[in-house]
């Protein structure tokens, strides 16, 4: 099993189940952003997360399209709603 290459922070791993959650969040963004990649995203998910949520979660990404860049039919897309953040 690999080392993590840092350990991550409370505000660090609540920020990473955000982004994971997130549909238009990929798993390269992730692993760009955390360092950690999809078999280590789902670890931590599965860690994190009561055991129903977990499993209503990775019902919810297995197989979605815009999880993955190489599957998405669009080079870039919007990182959040532009009604997101409004004030």
């Amino acid at each position: 099993m690999p080392v993590p290459k840092h350990t991550l922070t409370e505000s660090e791993v609540s920020r990473v189940v955000e982004m994971a959650w997130e549909d238009r969040t990929p798993f390269e963004v992730i692993e760009a952003t955390f360092g950690l990649s999809e078999p280590e995203t789902i670890k931590l998910m599965r860690r994190e997360m009561k055991a129903s949520s977990f499993r209503l979660w990775r019902k919810r990404v297995t197989g979605r399209v815009t999880k993955h860049r190489k599957l998405r039919g669009f080079d870039v897309g919007r990182g959040y709603c532009p009604t997101q953040y409004k004030r």
